[in-house]
């Protein structure tokens, strides 16, 4: 391997290069695009590996897995298998959507002791919680008791060397009891053990400025996804730079936030998938992440 020192010294550089390396540095950590692997659900269990090797040529460099069990894995993959096709293909997995019911309704580790198994073989830096049934958030008591679950399973990622993460849809934005499941959240969970996934389709399409939340949490939101709101159907995703999210101006508080990671998701389409998700990579390349 090639370190940084020996790159510039090859190169001549190193007198002028050593004042570079800081922009060098940002430069080589932002332009990375993800891509949340759920857009290509109805793709997955009929050819995983064509779809692996889709997601690559189409310019992606990370995936986000979702959907594992330790039954059936990673779309009949078991995880060292899975890790090896993303390897084949240069891909890493920064993070994975993990159910975690039984945590929430019984206080149990079982599925989330499996996400840690899964997520340490693929590489995972973040296990995410991808989304909280209606019957566990119908009181304020319910979003406390979320927020203490969401703690708990972050102790147990973090002995395992892993960091805990949570992704909204729009439901966490919702009145309950005075409050919101978004805000508890930010509030009550560790900052230190407990980062977030902003959706930022889920977001804007609840009415919020993912700007403000920012500003009031700066350094939480370690993950974004990066998914379009079309402009005649605000129900229906489109390619990212088509649609009405001013991904620009979020991205312009980029630092603020503390994000590293920027991850297409699309839910639904009306072109091709795979021209869609090669646009959109593109776009978040070329025009976003400069």
């Amino acid at each position: 391997m090639i370190n940084r020192r020996t790159f510039l010294t090859q190169a001549g550089l190193m007198g002028a290069g050593v004042a570079l390396l800081p922009k060098l540095s940002l430069a080589a950590d932002k332009r990375v695009a993800g891509i949340q692997l759920y857009t290509l659900r109805d793709q997955l269990p009929k050819d995983v590996r064509g779809v692996i090797a889709k997601v690559a040529k189409a310019g992606y460099k990370e995936v986000e897995v979702f959907g594992y069990s330790k039954q059936s894995g990673f779309w009949g993959l078991k995880p060292a298998e899975f890790k090896k096709l993303l390897d084949q293909h240069g891909l890493k997995s920064p993070s994975g959507h993990y159910g975690m019911d039984l945590l929430l309704a019984e206080g149990r580790f079982d599925e989330l002791d499996d996400a840690i198994a899964a997520g340490k073989i693929l590489g995972h830096q973040y296990i995410t919680m991808p989304y909280v049934d209606e019957k566990f958030r119908k009181t304020g008591a319910d979003l406390k008791n979320v927020a203490t679950k969401l703690n708990m399973a972050a102790k147990r990622v973090k002995a395992a060397g892993l960091k805990m993460a949570y992704h909204n849809h729009n439901f966490e934005f919702m009145p309950v009891d005075g409050t919101t499941l978004y805000e508890v959240l930010l509030k009550e969970t560790d900052p230190a053990m407990v980062s977030f996934e902003m959706d930022l389709y889920w977001v804007v399409r609840a009415g919020q400025d993912p700007v403000k939340w920012f500003e009031k949490y700066p350094g939480r939101f370690a993950m974004v996804h990066v998914k379009d709101m079309d402009k005649q159907d605000h129900k229906l995703n489109t390619e990212v730079g088509k649609g009405e999210v001013n991904f620009k101006q979020i991205f312009a508080k980029s630092k603020l936030a503390g994000i590293k990671y920027y991850i297409v998701e699309q839910e639904n389409f009306k072109i091709d998938p795979y021209v869609s998700i090669t646009e959109s990579c593109k776009y978040l390349l070329n025009n976003l992440l400069v």
